[in-house]
């Protein structure tokens, strides 16, 4: 009986140390603090664009005093992550990163002393990026301005506050496999799909997620709702009743709007407005290329005329139906996004056209009629007040007229949708008394 339980341990033993030596990651030494004067200044100007693609920014920064010093909050169904700072600052930042342990973080999802970092930093696509690129982020990165500021502390339920579970969720969902160029695709398609599959992390918002938190990767594209938005589908099954096509991507990707999808507002209206504006056309014309490829072959003729044709629709049935959504329609939308039949394509967004509408969850356009948009979203010069004074029961008629309007059911449980975003976004005083934003 002894012997049995003393071969017994040793076997635990030596699984236990054997468990050790594949979990366990070293920690990369410490370095002193790159001078930015290291690096040149196109290697810098290109970091930028690529931090710019990435949307570092966006998520790296909680004060706008204080750029890449982290304390953003990402609420998850493990508990609640903030973000780092990663400014060069020697004791708060990544300041004593060197090169190897900063690309490491973004190819293996480890940090420097050794910790797994948790997938909502998105080195499941970061692994994709060239040496290149890696080399040229490091050193925008480490030329920013250093920031004394420590984030919150993750508060992570039992047991996800546990950093060395992430090697089984690796084990589980990361390969590490570098993306591929397709020869049977063009130049312009595979750059396309290095950008949105590297940098731009694309399906990191736009794909459903497991119960692990991990992206599907046979619904890619297919669609989620993500910080309170909804990120739509851009694979085939896309809601839009006109599909993206190469040109309507890069005037959205470029400008934030497209004459029949409609304008980037919210986390897209960040993405386009500040981590796309330094890129160049050629790289933004190539992600639309990659984006529209997605959704099918392209008739940019025969849309423009199914496109005519819905909207000509959209206004016949409207003509019928004389609901309480059409009355508040025509007195808080039809003056701006009415287009009478044969007419020019007004200015403002075809709202049985529109993503917001067509989509399968109604989040886009709760939000857009709760926030309205600035001026700082959607077309250039062009805002929509909010309307968040109006009632529940008058938005979720609005909101059931414009899905009748595009020929589609009506969204089940709108009201119970608006109070929780009001809840949310901290105006739901306002609305229930008269107030505006």
């Amino acid at each position: 009986m002894g012997k049995t339980l003393t071969t017994a341990l040793v076997v635990v033993a030596i699984i236990l140390a054997a468990l050790f030596f594949l979990i366990h990651k070293p920690s990369i030494a410490e370095v002193d603090p790159v001078a930015p004067s290291s690096f040149s200044t196109d290697q810098i100007a290109h970091g930028e664009v690529i931090a710019g693609i990435g949307n570092c920014a966006t998520c790296h920064t909680t004060d706008e005093d204080k750029p890449y010093a982290g304390g953003r909050d990402f609420s998850t169904g493990f508990g609640t992550l903030y973000s780092t700072n990663i400014t060069p600052h020697p004791r708060h930042g990544i300041g004593r990163w060197s090169r190897d342990a900063f690309v490491r973080a973004m190819r293996k999802g480890v940090a420097r002393n050794g910790n797994y970092l948790y997938p909502a930093f998105p080195y499941t696509h970061y692994k994709n990026l060239s040496d290149e690129d890696l080399d040229a982020l490091y050193a925008y990165l480490m030329s920013r301005e250093p920031a004394a500021y420590t984030p919150p502390e993750n508060a992570m339920r039992f047991p996800f506050n546990l950093r060395f579970l992430q090697w089984g969720w690796q084990l589980l969902f990361f390969d590490g496999e570098l993306l591929k160029p397709d020869p049977q695709q063009s130049d312009t398609w595979n750059r396309g799909a290095y950008l949105a599959e590297g940098a731009g992390h694309c399906t990191a918002c736009h794909s459903p997620r497991n119960a692990f938190g991990a992206e599907q990767k046979d619904r890619a594209y297919a669609g989620a709702l993500i910080d309170n938005w909804y990120a739509p589908a851009l694979n085939a099954q896309q809601p839009v009743p006109v599909h993206w096509d190469t040109d309507s991507l890069y005037s959205y990707l470029r400008d934030g709007q497209a004459d029949y999808q409609g304008v980037a507002v919210g986390s897209m209206g960040e993405v386009v407005h500040k981590g796309l504006r330094k890129a160049p056309d050629e790289d933004i014309r190539a992600l639309a290329v990659y984006l529209a490829s997605l959704g099918g072959p392209q008739d940019a003729n025969a849309a423009s005329q199914q496109a005519r044709q819905m909207m000509d629709a959209a206004q016949q049935r409207s003509n019928r139906l004389r609901s309480h959504g059409e009355h508040l329609y025509i007195t808080a939308c039809a003056g701006c996004h009415f287009n009478a039949v044969g007419a020019p394509l007004a200015l403002r967004a075809e709202l049985s056209l529109n993503s917001a509408v067509t989509a399968s969850d109604p989040t886009n356009l709760l939000r857009v009629l709760l926030q309205g948009v600035p001026a700082s979203d959607g077309t250039p010069g062009i805002v929509m007040p909010d309307f968040a004074v109006l009632k529940d029961e008058d938005i979720a008629s609005l909101a059931d007229f414009l899905r009748q309007r595009a020929d589609l059911p009506p969204w089940q449980g709108v009201e119970k949708r608006l109070k929780a975003l009001r809840q949310q976004l901290g105006d739901n005083n306002k609305s229930q008394h008269g107030g505006s934003q």
